[in-house]
Order: C-alpha cells, then structure tokens, then sequence
C-alpha cells in the first residue's frame, strides 16, 4: 500500500491525521523537525528523503509570511517524485482577512499540478487544551484576551483530522476547499464557562484591548511579533468580523461537526487533573 506522507506528523493535527490513517489500515510516514523522519521546510535537503514512494501528502506548511515560497518548490517536487494528491492546511482567518501570505500558500498547491483539497479551519477547540497561550490561562482561572464579546465556532481537532483523512483516501475531494467549523459560535468566555462547568472548577474569561492583550503577553515571554500577530486575529473577532458556522464538515464527511461543549466534557479530567501544574508545549499545527 502507498504511503502517506503526514508533514508536521507530531503536531496537534499531523499526529490526528497520522493516527487516523493507521486506524484505515494506511501506513502514514510522518515527517516533522522532531520526529525520527527529520523535516524540515528551512532545509530542502529532508525533502526529497521524506518523498520517496509516497503517493499523498498531508501538509502543515511553514509558517510566516514567505510560505509559499517554501511551498511552491516543495510542491513541485512532489508532483516529480509521484505524489498524486496534497492536503494542505490553512486557516479560514487568511480568507477572512484577506491575507496575502496565506493565500499565496494556497495558490502554490493549487498551481502544483497535483490533485489537491485545502482545509481552513477555524480555531481549534483543542487550543484550550493543548496550546500553551491558552492552557496557561485556564490554568490560572483567568481567560484574558482581546476577543470582547466576538464569537467562533471552534472546531473540534477530531472532525479536522477526519476531512484530511478522507481528502487523501477516498474519491470526491479533488479541487475542494473546505472551511471546518464547529456546529455553534461562542462567545470566548462562553468557552471558558463550558470548561468550567465539565470541569467542575471556577474559571473566568476578562475582555482587555488589544494593546493590553499585547503588552501581557510579551510579558509572559512570548515575542512581540507573535504577540501582534495573534492579538491582530483576537481583535478581529472582537470586532465580530468571524462569520459564523461553516459546512465544510458535513460536505466533506456527511455529519455534523463535533460541538465544544463535546470537546470540554471529553476534556474535563486533564483540566481537573492539572491544575496549576506544567503546560503542554506551544503548537503551531
């Protein structure tokens, strides 16, 4: 059976999908900088080695805004080497906000030659839980952040897996894009009540500017240029510029998306579990 390439295999969606395609009887070949199949976007000599008798991939592409400058040769060399189908992850945000990056990292795959299906999630309800901006907060008990009273559909990180799964196994994805949300748009700190009531422990979500969201957050250590960039996308929600529930997910799989209030109950025991004790590392997939 061919393999399947699962780039970014050791992140928060890679080790889903790569999971996933075990469960259907696939060898997934997963490929990260911290997996024993090393890649790298930065060093184009990991490509080729993580290509070889591959015949689909899934794609959590580099990060920044020359992408697609990254991606565009990657793709090309795919295609070569007989990689027939690509995945490729982006953000419904980069539509949203009309992002040129994250566009133009799109249109690379779509130009590439290969059958190919872009996914564009929302914010993942697994932030909460497994990203450290987030599961620091809630640690804490306290959610601050320059969402106001915007609301997002999370999607459940599960249901994201699955679509990439079927795009890269099963016929009917070719030239689809597909924007994934979760079935209901919440409010952030109706978010944080849902954890706090599967939970069991008192939690709160406190509305802050963005400058301030900001300013706390490079104080927390994180670097300012990530800090503007997040805190531009909690400012864009704030705003109530995120459109509301999106059907990539029934398109793509038939059902109805997995609900938060699912996720936070699924959740509940490392929430009660952890406590104040150390965060899992900060993922960017």
């Amino acid at each position: 059976m061919t393999e399947i390439l699962v780039v970014g295999g050791t992140g928060k969606t890679g080790r889903r999908v790569a999971a996933g395609l075990r469960e259907r009887g696939f060898t997934p070949r997963v490929a990260s900088r911290s997996s024993a199949r090393r890649f790298d976007w930065a060093d184009e000599r990991t490509w080729l080695p993580a290509l070889s008798g591959v015949g689909a991939a899934y794609l959590v592409g580099p990060q920044g805004g020359n992408a697609a400058e990254r991606l565009r040769p990657f793709a090309e060399l795919a295609v070569a080497h007989g990689v027939e189908r690509l995945v490729l992850l982006s953000a419904r945000a980069w539509a949203e906000l009309d992002d040129a990056a994250g566009l133009a990292a799109e249109q690379a795959v779509r130009e590439s030659g290969a059958a190919w299906t872009i996914l564009r999630p929302t914010w993942f309800a697994q932030n909460f839980s497994e990203d450290r901006l987030l599961v620091d907060a809630v640690a804490e008990g306290e959610v601050r952040l320059a969402t106001g009273e915007g609301r997002e559909p999370f999607v459940d990180l599960e249901d994201v897996a699955e679509v990439a799964v079927a795009a890269m196994t099963k016929p009917g994805h070719d030239g689809q894009v597909y924007e994934l949300s979760g079935p209901d748009a919440l409010t952030w700190g109706e978010a944080v009540d849902e954890i706090a009531r599967a939970a069991g422990r008192p939690l709160r979500f406190t509305a802050v500017s963005g400058e301030r969201n900001r300013e706390e957050l490079v104080a927390r250590g994180y670097p300012a240029e990530f800090a503007a960039a997040v805190v531009a996308l909690f400012e864009h929600i704030g705003q109530g510029r995120s459109p509301g529930r999106s059907d990539g997910v029934r398109r793509a799989l038939g059902r109805e998306p997995g609900s938060f209030r699912a996720y936070a109950q699924r959740t509940a025991r490392f929430w009660r579990d952890q406590g104040r004790g150390p965060a899992t590392e900060r993922g960017g997939d």
